[in-house]
């Protein structure tokens, strides 16, 4: 995913708690669908950080010499600048851009739906 194009806010803002558990009802499953998909989202960074990192990694070791990498350094601070992967998640969840389900309701309401049967 490119989050360079998120519309998250790249600073803290306060939501309001009733409106963001209004899909799921329950504000403990929001804040975990959250919790999971900014965990995604980390991991992605990370390794996208980590691939384009690895371009200047030097070949040898050498501890005496210390190269600075312009480019490096505008790698780094652009992965900075990005919004937090909490903001950017909590800003797709209400877009609704997250696919979640709870199994646990699934297996009740086909519980329920057998027994009608």
């Amino acid at each position: 995913m490119d989050y360079k194009k998120t519309k998250a806010p790249t600073t803290t803002v306060t939501r309001d708690v009733v409106n963001l558990s209004k899909d799921t009802g329950n504000i403990y499953e929001t804040v975990a669908i959250i919790g999971k998909r900014a965990n995604q989202i980390s991991q992605d960074i990370k390794q996208e950080l980590t691939h384009k990192l690895q371009e200047f990694a030097p070949q040898t070791d050498n501890l005496d010499e210390v190269f600075e990498n312009c480019e490096q350094i505008e790698i780094s601070r652009y992965y900075e600048r990005l919004p937090k992967p909490s903001l950017i998640a909590t800003q797709e969840f209400i877009e609704g851009n997250i696919y979640y389900r709870n199994p646990t309701v699934d297996e009740e309401a086909s519980a329920q739906q057998q027994a009608e049967d």
